[in-house]
């Protein structure tokens, strides 16, 4: 079953998100499985700071680092390893305070500054956002297709819609800085070279490298040619209502939404071998909620994934997930 090319679209860069628990890093492994056995190139990269891909493929993909994984050759996996990813991102945060306030002849001691940039609520999503950025622009170029396995998806939408508010402060710093060092440069140095001594400020040089960086992304994200955003809900009425919540979220950001996946669902062939009545009774509680997701979000349903006796993994266990996407109706 071809999903990308069947339904789910041609984009470049796949979001895959919902409420813990749902089955996301299943739903991307098999988006990411089903185009590399197209003959594309791809990328699955977890976001998740509790990595699923290592147990879903069998093999060892934990170290931060980019793998292939066994059995696909045009298949890359990482598991971004958030500890040294904010440690990265915070020596960075600091290099550009200290050099902002060295250049701008401040006599003021960075580092009350430098704790609270590095310690605000926004920080973790801030430098998951810098690492999806390093992906998209730079490590993207070499994948047909890149395929995100996100956080739950309250931290999912704020990394992604931390893209608006990241530019907008960009764009703030950038013009700062130029105002400060036009303001000095003119006591010293001839108007025509002002502009001149401005560029050669590594500060504005590093937030000018930045501010390319985000709008090069930013461009991309909000491309329905390029970037869609699926979720994954299970036909309960918790995982509904956060898909229908932040559908709504993303759509504010100018995010395109992709679809819903429906996992863990029970089909009527399934409760016939339960004497208890169990699995009869919760066929039918999940056919109350098949019904609502129907009615309410019919539109942006593009498959539904089995609810399976044992976990998923492995390559055989997924291409069950990639057929039960394109073939697979509840009765």
């Amino acid at each position: 079953m071809d999903m990308s090319g069947g339904g789910l679209g041609n984009a470049k860069y796949i979001f895959v998100g919902g409420k813990g628990g749902v089955g996301k890093t299943v739903s991307a492994g098999a988006i990411a499985v089903d185009a590399a056995r197209q003959g594309k190139s791809v990328l699955l990269a977890s976001l998740n700071p509790v990595h699923s891909l290592s147990s879903l493929f069998m093999q060892n993909l934990s170290g931060g680092s980019f793998r292939n994984v066994e059995g696909l050759k045009n298949l890359t996996a990482i598991e971004v390893e958030i500890s040294d990813l904010l440690e990265r991102y915070r020596m960075n945060m600091e290099t550009r305070l200290k050099e902002f306030f060295k250049w701008a002849e401040i006599p003021i001691n960075p580092e009350p500054f430098i704790q609270i940039a590095t310690t605000n609520p926004a920080f973790q999503e801030s430098a998951m956002f810098d690492k999806v950025m390093e992906i998209m622009v730079k490590e993207g170029e070499r994948y047909d297709v890149v395929v995100f396995d996100t956080a739950a998806v309250a931290n999912a939408v704020r990394l992604i819609g931390l893209s608006k508010l990241y530019g907008l402060w960009l764009a703030r710093m950038i013009q700062s800085r130029k105002e400060a060092q036009e303001y000095r440069l003119r006591l010293s140095v001839r108007k025509e070279k002002i502009m001149e001594e401005i560029k050669k400020d590594p500060v504005v040089a590093d937030l000018l490298n930045l501010y390319d960086k985000f709008t090069k992304t930013r461009q991309s994200i909000t491309d329905p040619s390029k970037t869609l955003f699926y979720f994954v809900t299970t036909p309960e009425s918790l995982p509904i209502s956060v898909v229908k919540r932040f559908i709504t979220m993303v759509q504010s950001f100018n995010i395109p939404v992709g679809g819903i996946f429906v996992n863990m669902v029970l089909d009527r062939s399934d409760v016939s071998s339960d004497p208890t009545g169990y699995l009869q009774a919760k066929w039918e509680e999940q056919r109350h909620y098949l019904g609502l997701i129907e009615n309410e979000l019919g539109q942006y349903v593009k498959g539904y994934i089995r609810m399976y006796p044992t976990e998923i993994r492995g390559m055989e266990a997924l291409d069950k997930v990639i057929n039960d996407i394109g073939e697979f109706v509840p009765s």
